[in-house]
């Protein structure tokens, strides 16, 4: 789809609910998110059309270990519902805080929640091959209970024992459409919470759930090019891509063409760390038709769109 301007994909990640690694009340996480979005209210304000997407890794996880811990009085769910379960509670905390502050703000704008369905292929590699980090560290003694059942457990860059599961590439948003006539209303959608509810296509059914995550940055590049974004904006912990990131040598990157990005992606330079999505997704929108990708500090979003932070990709 043709690119529009002045509609944006905004992908909340890193610090936007919580610091990583802690554990947090939910009143904390209704306090980060609130300080979270004080640049979506400004796009708001400047009247850009704007999708929220955003992650849920802790907060699954934290849904798994209610899962086990309540397994002898309840019967277990499927991954891919708590997917669906926590992008509705997130949503909805991420919908009220962003209502309370448009409101102080005085800008008039609807929001709305959308709980939405991405498409995987179930005979990708990646299914045979668990990669994606879900909740929080666990212990030895856990984690060998753990391997005893059907979890793959494995450690983390700072050595720390997680769950990992399969994590396929988005292949396309099923409520794009619904989305895309809301943000073209004035409609502020926060949509593939967690990178979308996964589902496949299955030949007798139709769509059915796959017990998988998706990967936040990727859905929202996906569903950027489906709803005609002209721009993406990745807002993390992290103030910009970088080269030799974690060395001494690090130097950060304001300006990237495609070509250069693609060529970072050939090589180990981004690491298997929380940035190669990002650049990945990236790239992604941009051949599906985005005009530029950014990728910034939470806080500095604004800043960002007017090339004043983060870095900044286009197709040339």
């Amino acid at each position: 789809m043709v690119a529009t301007r002045k509609t944006v994909v905004v992908a909340l990640g890193g610090n936007a609910l919580g610091p990583p690694g802690e554990h947090v009340t939910i009143y904390d996480q209704f306090r980060f998110t609130r300080e979270s979005l004080k640049s979506v209210v400004e796009l708001a304000r400047e009247g850009w059309r704007i999708a929220i997407v955003h992650g849920n890794g802790p907060q699954v996880g934290d849904e798994l270990l209610r899962n086990e811990m309540a397994a002898d009085v309840l019967p277990e769910q499927p991954l891919g519902v708590l997917v669906a379960s926590t992008a509705g509670w997130i949503g909805y905390m991420i919908q009220q805080s962003l209502q309370n502050s448009l409101r102080k703000a005085g800008v008039h704008r609807l929001v709305v929640t959308q709980i939405t369905q991405v498409v995987v292929d179930p005979e990708a590699p990646e299914m045979q091959d668990p990669t994606k980090y879900i909740g929080r560290a666990i212990s030895e003694e856990r984690a060998e209970r753990l391997q005893d059942t059907s979890w793959v457990v494995k450690r983390d860059r700072d050595g720390l024992l997680r769950r990992v599961v399969a994590s396929p590439r988005p292949v396309e948003t099923i409520e794009w459409n619904t989305i895309r006539r809301l943000i073209y209303r004035g409609v502020i959608v926060i949509a593939a919470g967690g990178g979308g509810v996964p589902v496949y296509w299955d030949p007798a059914l139709g769509l059915e759930g796959v017990d998988v995550v998706v990967d936040k940055d990727l859905a929202a590049a996906v569903l950027g090019c489906e709803i005609g974004a002209s721009t993406l904006l990745i807002l993390t912990d992290i103030d910009a891509v970088y080269r030799d990131y974690g060395t001494e040598h690090a130097t950060p990157l304001r300006r990237l063409s495609q070509k250069e990005a693609e060529a970072m992606l050939e090589t180990d330079e981004l690491g298997r760390g929380s940035m190669r999505p990002k650049v990945e997704a990236a790239v992604r929108f941009l051949k599906g038709g985005g005009r530029r990708a950014i990728i910034a500090q939470l806080d500095q979003g604004l800043a960002a769109l007017r090339g004043e932070a983060g870095t900044e990709i286009r197709t040339r």
